[in-house]
């Protein structure tokens, strides 16, 4: 069977990157079932031949208008489909989609007629988001942690850049690979406006947002690098949670020693 990747090498290297970056999600116990989602933007390496591809059944409401997408593509992960699927055949698990010219529907146009996401609400949203800030970012990603997840269980971590400094003290390279921290969403029902909404507004000053009792979403310029942030973060949270399974209450850099990196490595906040 064609693929609408055969012979076209620069969206064929981004789907791979997409597929090696599920796998990961799958080997960390983070994308249980069909947990997770990932879509990027691939409007840029799009050429007149797929502009002009047919679509794959009827147009999709999607519920809200985004003007700033109109016309975009975008490879989306497929709702109810399961990431260690999506690793080993991507275009089987995931399909490229068109936003109309209106920026009000979509329709999918390869390879097969598989729906996106679930949070196609909230990716969606991110992506406009992103363009409207002049943004290079391309990928969203949105996962499980389960060490990240838990520490949302506790109301002491969800009061603004607790969990920000709490994760930066831990180890150096969370402060530098993670400059801007980690926002808080209180629960929302997922797949809703409501989350998509609050996380617009914590992307405004983080480019990793933690769903409360829920996951993690993160933005890039491209999967690989979201998934990175998310990565480093959950190796502090792992930190963290071993020195309390020891008995002790870790101590963490300084406040003094964290504005050292600030200042060396020209960090924001």
């Amino acid at each position: 069977m064609n693929s609408i990747l055969d012979n076209r090498p620069a969206l064929a290297q981004q789907i791979a990157e997409v597929a090696e970056v599920a796998g990961y999600l799958w080997q960390k116990g983070w994308a249980e079932r069909n947990g997770g989602n990932i879509t990027i933007n691939i409007t840029d390496i799009v050429d007149d031949e797929i502009r002009h591809l047919p679509a794959i059944g009827n147009k999709i409401p999607i519920g809200r208008t985004f003007p700033l997408l109109k016309s975009s593509y975008f490879f989306c992960k497929g709702t109810n489909k399961r990431m260690r699927d999506l690793a080993r055949k991507p275009m089987e698990h995931g399909s490229i989609i068109r936003i109309s010219d209106d920026g009000a529907s979509y329709a999918i146009i390869a390879d097969q007629p598989v729906k996106p996401t679930s949070e196609i609400a909230s990716h969606l949203s991110m992506h406009n988001y992103l363009i409207s800030k002049g943004s290079n970012y391309k990928a969203a990603l949105h996962t499980h942690p389960i060490d990240l997840i838990a520490m949302t269980h506790n109301d002491a971590f969800l009061a603004k850049d607790v969990l920000s400094n709490l994760l930066w003290s831990m180890i150096p390279e969370t402060r530098a690979f993670c400059p801007r921290g980690l926002g808080i969403v209180p629960y929302s029902l997922p797949s809703s406006f409501e989350l998509a909404d609050a996380t617009i507004r914590e992307l405004e000053e983080y480019d990793v947002v933690m769903w409360e009792k829920h996951g993690v979403c993160a933005v890039g310029e491209n999967i690989m690098e979201a998934f990175d942030m998310i990565d480093t973060l959950s190796k502090s949270a792992q930190i963290y949670l071993t020195a309390k399974s020891m008995g002790f209450e870790p101590d963490g850099m300084s406040a003094a020693q964290m504005n050292e990196l600030k200042i060396a490595f020209n960090l924001p906040k």
